[in-house]
């Protein structure tokens, strides 16, 4: 089940529903973030792993592109701005908007494990490709960032094996529930 932009003409109960939707979802990538992270003592740049990208990945499997790309983007810059990681800030609404969007709009028309693991393969060079992009500007330095790719391959591959275990289950209990209201 995939939920859409309200349309122009779609209810106003349509409209609360995908707000409230996207609410919840961009408040547990926060919280996914925050809660759930670790602090990496060989990236000489800092580092961090965390769960996020899990939320972040169902999200955009279960309710689309838009949901996951507000989700992701916002929960993540947010955790950014809160948390001492503020320069990555805008950097991270970016990269993990776009992270996001990706993931939605590979799976929006397919739900199948084979589209689940492209979409995540594609953010995960989203990841890699943005944030090695992010620290070479931070830090004006082009070689050094390379030390974060094998934080950013263990963080959204271990969100990726997590995603896949529970996305099935979590996509029919979401079908049957949100079609019966």
């Amino acid at each position: 089940m995939t939920t859409k932009t309200a349309a122009p003409g779609a209810t106003t109960s349509s409209r609360v529903k995908d707000l409230t939707i996207t609410a919840i979802c961009l408040v547990l990538v926060y919280v996914f973030t925050a809660v759930v992270n670790i602090r990496l003592p060989f990236a000489p740049n800092g580092g961090l792993i965390h769960l996020g990208n899990v939320p972040l990945f169902v999200a955009a499997i279960l309710f689309g592109k838009r949901t996951g790309m507000i989700a992701g983007g916002i929960g993540m810059a947010l955790f950014d701005l809160l948390s001492g990681w503020t320069a990555w800030a805008p950097f991270t609404l970016i990269i993990v908007g776009c992270m996001g969007l990706v993931v939605g709009a590979v799976t929006e028309k397919k739900k199948s494990f084979p589209f689940y693991l492209l979409a995540m393969v594609l953010a995960c060079a989203i990841k890699i490709g943005g944030y090695y992009v992010a620290e070479a500007i931070l830090f004006g330095n082009w070689i050094v960032p390379a030390t974060s790719i094998p934080g950013n391959l263990l963080q959204v591959g271990a969100a990726a094996v997590i995603t896949l275990v529970i996305i099935e289950p979590l996509r029919l209990a979401a079908n049957h529930t949100i079609l019966r209201k």
